[in-house]
C-alpha cells in the first residue's frame, strides 16, 4: 500500500467577526450584537432551509420561520455536533469558509436535569476561512471541517464552535473533495485523493501520524459512523468498514456498484446507503439502496418502488431507512429484514435533475421525524416516522434547497 506524509500545522484558527458602525457622530455600533435569551418547558428544535441568497430557520416543531439570515448565493448545510448550531459552507460577505449559524435553542445541564433556552437564530460572524469548503463531520464531540480547495483539516470540540476553540490541523498531501472523521481516541479516519479522483483513506494517530492506509476504495465519497465506533467510507465497488484499528473491504455484487452516500446510527450496526451501477450515467435512476451489516460484513440491496436520489435517505431513531422516492413517497426500510414496510405519500411525483445544485425535493430526519422539501409548491412537511403521518406542512417564502436541523440540546 502506498503511504504519503502529512504535514501537522500549528494549532491555530483564524475568526472573522462581523463589525457595525454609525454615522462620525454616534458611537459606533458593538461588533457582535446582544440578543435577548427565554427559558422554554422543553427543547426547541430547529429545522434550517437554505435558498438561493440566505438561509431560513424554522421552528422544528410548528414549522413557523423565525429568522433569514443571508448567504451569498448556494450553500450547504451541516449540523455542528452540539445540538445548536449549523456549519454554513459557503460565502458570506465576500468571504469563503465555514459560517456558524446559530439556530437559536439549546440546553444546559442542572445538576439531575437541564434548562432549555432560545433565542434569535443568527449567524455568529465565526467563520473558518476555506478556499472550497466541503464536508463537516460531526462525532464524538468533536467537529471536522475539509477545504477540499488546499486539503486543509481543522477539528475542534464541538461545544466550543462559537467561542474560539483550540483546533487540531493538518494538511492532506493533495486536495481533494475529501473527507475525515475524528474517533473517541483521537484517531483520525481521513481520505486519499488528488485533482484526478481519489483512491483510498489513511488513519492518523492522535499526533497526526499515520498507522494505517488502504488503496482499496475508487472514488471515496461520504462517510458514516456505525454502532461501535465503526468508520464506513463509500467507494464506487463497495465501501471499506474501519472497527478497532482494523479495516476492511465489503464489495458490491457489481463490478461498479458505487455506494457514495451512507447513512449510520450509533445504535445499529446496519448502514444505508444508495446504489449506481453506471459508471457513465449523468443521471442514473437507480431504484435499489444498500444495507451493511457491518458486524458480518454482508451487503443487501432492497428495490424500491420508484428512484431517488442521494438527497432523499435518513435514518428514523430505531434504525429504520427512509427513502423519498420520485413518486413523492416516503418509503420505510426495515434496515433489519432488509424490506420496504410501509410507503406514505408526501410530495407531488418530481424529476431527479442532472445539476446537483438545482433544488429538489430533500428529506432530513430528526429523532421520529422526516422533514421533506419540496421545491415545486415551496413547502415543507413533517412526517412521523413510526406512523407516517404527515402531521404538519408549511407553505414556504422561498425555493427550499438544503435541508438540515438541530434537536436544541446538548446529546445525552
Amino acid at each position: 500500500m502506498r503511504r504519503s506524509p502529512f504535514l501537522a500545522l500549528p494549532l491555530s484558527l483564524t475568526l472573522l467577526a462581523g463589525c457595525g458602525g454609525g454615522a462620525a457622530e454616534e458611537p459606533a455600533a458593538p461588533a457582535e450584537p446582544s440578543y435577548a435569551k427565554t427559558e422554554v418547558a422543553a427543547a426547541a428544535p430547529r429545522v434550517a432551509i437554505s435558498y438561493d441568497g440566505g438561509v431560513q430557520v424554522l421552528d422544528g416543531s410548528t414549522l413557523e420561520v423565525l429568522a433569514d439570515v443571508p448567504y451569498d448565493g448556494f450553500t450547504r448545510l451541516n449540523p455542528a455536533g452540539d445540538g445548536r448550531h449549523l456549519v454554513v459552507s459557503g460565502t458570506r460577505d465576500g468571504v469563503s469558509g465555514f459560517h456558524v449559524l446559530d439556530t437559536g435553542a439549546w440546553s444546559e445541564p442542572h445538576g439531575d436535569h437541564s434548562h432549555f433556552w432560545t433565542t434569535q437564530p443568527h449567524d455568529t460572524g465565526v467563520v473558518f476561512p476555506a478556499e472550497e469548503p466541503g464536508h463537516v463531520v460531526a462525532h464524538a464531540g468533536r467537529t471536522v471541517l475539509f477545504d477540499d480547495g488546499t486539503g486543509h483539516v481543522v477539528s475542534f470540540d464541538s461545544e466550543d464552535i462559537a467561542d474560539a476553540p483550540e483546533t487540531r490541523e493538518f494538511d492532506t498531501p493533495h486536495p481533494h473533495h475529501g473527507v475525515a472523521v475524528e474517533l473517541s481516541d483521537g484517531h483520525v479516519v481521513v481520505s486519499e485523493g488528488d485533482e484526478e479522483g481519489r483512491t483510498g483513506i489513511r488513519v492518523l494517530d492522535a499526533a497526526n501520524a499515520e498507522v494505517a492506509a488502504s488503496d482499496e476504495c475508487p472514488a471515496v465519497h461520504g462517510e458514516t459512523v456505525a454502532a461501535d465506533e465503526t468508520v464506513v467510507i463509500g467507494c464506487s465497488d463497495g465501501v471499506l468498514v474501519h472497527r478497532d484499528g482494523v479495516t476492511t473491504k465489503v464489495a458490491s455484487p457489481d463490478a461498479f456498484g458505487r455506494i457514495g452516500n451512507q447513512f449510520g446510527t450509533e445504535d445499529s450496526p446496519i448502514v444505508l446507503g444508495d446504489y449506481k451501477t453506471d459508471p457513465d450515467a449523468e443521471v442514473e435512476l437507480t431504484t435499489r439502496v444498500s444495507l451493511v451489516d457491518t458486524t458480518t460484513g454482508r451487503l443487501r440491496l432492497v428495490d424500491l418502488p420508484s428512484s431517488y436520489w442521494y438527497r432523499s435517505l435518513g435514518r428514523g431513531e430505531n434504525g429504520e431507512g427512509v427513502v423519498l422516492g420520485t413518486d413523492g413517497a416516503l418509503h420505510l426500510v426495515d434496515t433489519a429484514a432488509g424490506a420496504v414496510v410501509r410507503s406514505t405519500p408526501v410530495v407531488g411525483a418530481w424529476e431527479v435533475e442532472e445539476d446537483w445544485q438545482s433544488p429538489q425535493p430533500q428529506v432530513f430526519t430528526l429523532d421520529g421525524t422526516a422533514y421533506v422539501s419540496d421545491p415545486a409548491t415551496r413547502s415543507v412537511h413533517a412526517v412521523d416516522i413510526a406512523t407516517g403521518e404527515v402531521f404538519r406542512s408549511a407553505a414556504l417564502s422561498v425555493t427550499p434547497n438544503e435541508l438540515k436541523g438541530v434537536p436544541g440540546e446538548a446529546a445525552a
